[in-house]
């Protein structure tokens, strides 16, 4: 006897997300530094080669930060293991990812996918406008726009009940959703 379960399949269109992304950096980086200079009532624009291998740098950081925060969020809220995380880089996609072998609620999910939102993004985001740092305003807006296919899983889990069950593709930018009371079939 065998439990054949078919998932709801919420996958990313990378095409589209990456689009998005470009649109909401280019438009939260020109809004983030007008409200910067507003609040400090001063605009000034500092651009030298330390501040760009800066920004890389810390860019590059943030973004490892981001899908550690993911881990973080998959033992803290999903009460995973340890050994049941994996981290990395997924070269023909372009992304870093996080990732469980363990499925989590969606409620345990949804709230891994929007932690690093809050701790790379709106974190450097307040502490520029705080010291008037335009290079943490711009670091800023590029992870809150970066975080842009983690709202976008997030907005779809929605559609099901806190209680389904989240699996995540370990290769594919995907997940899988288990409905309660889905209509289970067995194979003799």
């Amino acid at each position: 006897m065998s439990i054949d379960v078919k998932p709801n399949i919420i996958k990313l269109d990378m095409k589209k997300i990456a689009k998005m992304n470009i649109w909401f950096t280019f438009g939260l980086s020109v809004l983030f530094l007008i409200a910067n200079s507003l609040i400090h009532q001063q605009f000034s624009v500092s651009i030298s080669l330390w501040n760009i291998l800066l920004f890389i740098v810390c860019y590059i950081a943030l973004i490892g930060l981001h899908e550690i925060f993911h881990l973080f969020g998959f033992m803290l809220f999903g009460k995973v293991k340890f050994n049941q995380l994996d981290y990395g880089v997924n070269l023909k996609l372009g992304i870093a990812y996080a990732t469980t072998t363990q499925p989590l609620t969606n409620t345990a999910m949804k709230k891994a996918l929007l932690l690093p939102f809050w701790t790379t993004g709106v974190i450097p985001s307040i502490l520029g406008f705080l010291f008037q740092s335009n290079l943490l305003v711009l670091l800023g807006a590029f992870l809150i726009a970066g975080a842009v296919g983690d709202f976008y899983m997030y907005k779809e889990l929605r559609k099901f009940p806190n209680t389904s069950l989240v699996k995540d593709d370990p290769e594919l930018p995907q997940l899988y959703v288990y409905e309660e009371g889905i209509e289970v079939s067995y194979d003799q």
